[in-house]
């Protein structure tokens, strides 16, 4: 990989960062709930993507970066799912205690 090429992926990486930022800071509270339920298909679809990069057969480099995006892709479904459940939560009706 030379320099042009990874000047080219940082800037893609910085603007889509900056891009997603301003995306999802306009999303209304209405809405967060079903954003959060697609964010953790993209993100289960990610972990899929870094088992099969991590496992496969191109380099102890390429395997290291795929062990990596796969201890960060589950993170990211994890807390993605404990967010989303306590966000569901909020919205059921509470039991008067008798």
């Amino acid at each position: 990989m030379n320099s042009d090429q990874l000047l080219v992926g940082f800037y893609v990486f910085t603007l889509a960062a900056f891009f997603g930022y301003q995306v999802i800071s306009k999303v209304p509270q209405l809405l967060h709930t079903p954003l959060m339920a697609f964010t953790n298909a993209v993100a289960g679809i990610s972990l899929v993507a870094s088992l099969v990069i991590a496992g496969g057969d191109h380099g102890l480099l390429i395997s290291i970066l795929g062990a990596i995006a796969v201890a960060a892709a589950t993170v990211n479904v994890v807390g993605g799912f404990l967010i989303t459940d306590r966000m569901l939560k909020m919205f059921k009706k509470k039991e008067v205690a008798r």
